[in-house]
Order: structure tokens, then C-alpha cells, then sequence
């Protein structure tokens, strides 16, 4: 894939914001063109310090829109998209699921029929191992069903669903991904634990869902991007590819590592909140088939952890203005009702 352009929608964001780093400084033969609404999760700041690359160009714009879509793709000569475009946050989804419609399942379909139309040479889609639903024993294969839960889920499975669709009506050539949880630098606070490392940092308590003994498979961002990146230049056409971290850990445990890394009293700083409706119990992904390509995690969660919370501490400017006006607002709206347990 020497001397390419690839269209990264949703690069502001922080999976892709990561990506796009790793791709300029280790792909010097890919210039990048990130198209990006600039929603609430998406931060030009995470992006600031590679802004004037020579190799890198943004273009403000909605993957729902097809006229702005095929612009992009006229102007630039993109030979690949790479979307991470996505709303992605479960209790925003609980809370109003009509956005994640239109960016998770109309967005994706735009895309699909520009890639169809300019005859892009690969289409790599960007989503989630909670479409598989909740995992009571094992792990999720490529080959196990959908059964998603939450709306956000939904929309997610919708899009993939399309994609697939479009490989096998259309002979497009794409490619799919399926994340575990992920984390690291760059990552909105509206998530577990940048939200509960700013809000320790700033000794306010943190809103635990019921028990706290959710299992999510935890994956840093570096990894993440690095797997993304490994099935767009090796993966098989039409394949789905599962991308986990192998660290499946509650949310309680989660938890009392940041309260510990953070200074904190686990007693005085966490409160049990009545639970996120239909909360997904366990997630768990088998990689086994990326692992096959030559992708493998590099970060040790121990050592990851704890450099992210540590990142949150050193980068208070990145992350304070993320936490005013809509969000506090949101935050609100989120948890001002949620009885304590």
C-alpha cells in the first residue's frame, strides 16, 4: 500500500487520533486526510502537534452527509477509508439513541456506497465486541452471533451488518474490526476511567454501577490502533477480525487500582449507583485469528494502567476543558437521579 492516501473519518477521536500517529510516523509512503464533524468527542487538541505535517490534511465534515463525503473523496484521491467515525458512549445511547442512528448505521452506509462509487480500494470498519452481547462463559469468535443489547450496540451491529452486505453484494472490498475496551491517552472523560481518574484527581467521588463486577477485556489504544492498522494492510476481504486485550478485569477492580493510583479512600470516593439499564455482564474476545496476521498486544495492563492514569495527571489542560459546559450538563443528567446503593 506504498504511496497511498487514506480517508480516516473520525480521526479526531481517540482511537483514531492514535492511529493517525502511528501511521505518520511509521508509514512515510501514507499521507493522511482526517474527515471529522467535530462532535463533542471529537478534539482537535488530541491532533495539535501534528497538525502541520506535510503528510496530514483535516477536513471538517459528516459521514451522513454524501455530498460532503464524495467531495472529500474526489479531492484527495483517497485509495482507502478507514472509519471510526461512530457515536460510541452506551448511556448517551440510553439517553437518546437517534444520533447513533444516523452516524452508526445511515454514516456507515454513505460511506459504503462513496467507497462503491470511487472504487476504493479498501474499506476497513472500526467497531465493537459488544455487538456480540453478553459473553456468560468463553470468548466471542468472528463466527458467533450478534446479540446486541444496548442501542448503542445496535447501531454498531447495523453498520457491520451493511458491510458485510456491501462485500458480498457488491464485491467492495472491506475489511472489519472488533475492539474490547480500550484505553490510554486521549480518551473523552465521559468513559470508566478517564472519568474516574479526573474525578479522583479533583477529590470528587466516582459513580460505580451496581456490584462493579462487569468484566470488560481492556485493550490500550497504541495496541488497538497497531491491530487496525495490521488487518488493513494483511487482513482478507470480507473478514472480520476480533481485536482483544486478554485483560479481563471487573469494573470493581478497575476501580480500586485507580483510587489507589490516584491517592484516594476507596470508602469515601466511590459510590455504588443504581446499575446502567440492561448492563452487559461479561465481554470477552478471542484474537486468535488477528494474532494469525502477525498482531499481538505490546502493553502489560499493569504497566499501561497506571502510565494512563499518570498521563491524566500531566496533561490536566488536554482533558479540564473536555469536563465544562455540555458535559458538565450531561454528567447531570447521567447521575444527578441515579439512587446510591
Amino acid at each position: 500500500m506504498a504511496k497511498s492516501v487514506w480517508l480516516v473519518t473520525g480521526g479526531l477521536g481517540f482511537i483514531g487520533s492514535n492511529f493517525i500517529r502511528i501511521v505518520l510516523r511509521e508509514r512515510p509512503d501514507v499521507r493522511i486526510v482526517n474527515f471529522d464533524a467535530i462532535t463533542y468527542a471529537g478534539n482537535p487538541a488530541n491532533l495539535a502537534d501534528i497538525e502541520h505535517d506535510a503528510r496530514y490534511r483535516f477536513v471538517k465534515g459528516d459521514i451522513a452527509d454524501a455530498k460532503a463525503v464524495a467531495d472529500v473523496l474526489s479531492e484527495s484521491g483517497a485509495d482507502a477509508i478507514i472509519n471510526f467515525a461512530a457515536e460510541t458512549h452506551v448511556d448517551r445511547s440510553i439517553l437518546d439513541a437517534e444520533a447513533f442512528l444516523r452516524t452508526d448505521v445511515l454514516g456507515t452506509h454513505v460511506l459504503l456506497e462513496a467507497a462503491r462509487k470511487h472504487r476504493i480500494e479498501r474499506f476497513l470498519q472500526v467497531s465493537t465486541d459488544e455487538v456480540y452481547g453478553h459473553v456468560e462463559h468463553g470468548a466471542s469468535t468472528e463466527a458467533s452471533p450478534l446479540a446486541p443489547r444496548s442501542p448503542y450496540a445496535a447501531s454498531k451491529a447495523g453498520g457491520d451488518m451493511q458491510v458485510l452486505a456491501y462485500a458480498t453484494t457488491f464485491d467492495l472490498p472491506v475489511l472489519l474490526t472488533r475492539g474490547s475496551n480500550t484505553y490510554g491517552p486521549y480518551q473523552h472523560p465521559e468513559k470508566l476511567i478517564p472519568l474516574f481518574v479526573t474525578n479522583l484527581i479533583d477529590d470528587e467521588p466516582v459513580p460505580l454501577y451496581g456490584d462493579g463486577l462487569q468484566v470488560r477485556d481492556w485493550l490500550h489504544v497504541e495496541d488497538h490502533a497497531r491491530g487496525i492498522l495490521t488487518v488493513l494492510e494483511t487482513g482478507s476481504f470480507g473478514e472480520v477480525y476480533n481485536l482483544g486485550g486478554g485483560n479481563g478485569r471487573t469494573n470493581l477492580e478497575i476501580t480500586q487500582t485507580l483510587v489507589e493510583r490516584c491517592g484516594r479512600n476507596f470508602h469515601t470516593h466511590v459510590k455504588h449507583v443504581e446499575d446502567r439499564l440492561g448492563h452487559d455482564r461479561r465481554y470477552s474476545l478471542d484474537s486468535s485469528k488477528a494474532r494469525a496476521l502477525g498482531w499481538k498486544p505490546l502493553h502489560a495492563f499493569e504497566v499501561g494502567l497506571p502510565e494512563t492514569v499518570d498521563w491524566y495527571k500531566n496533561n490536566e489542560a488536554w482533558w479540564r476543558p473536555t469536563k465544562d459546559g455540555k458535559f458538565a450538563d450531561y454528567y447531570r443528567a447521567q447521575y444527578a437521579g441515579r439512587s446510591v446503593l
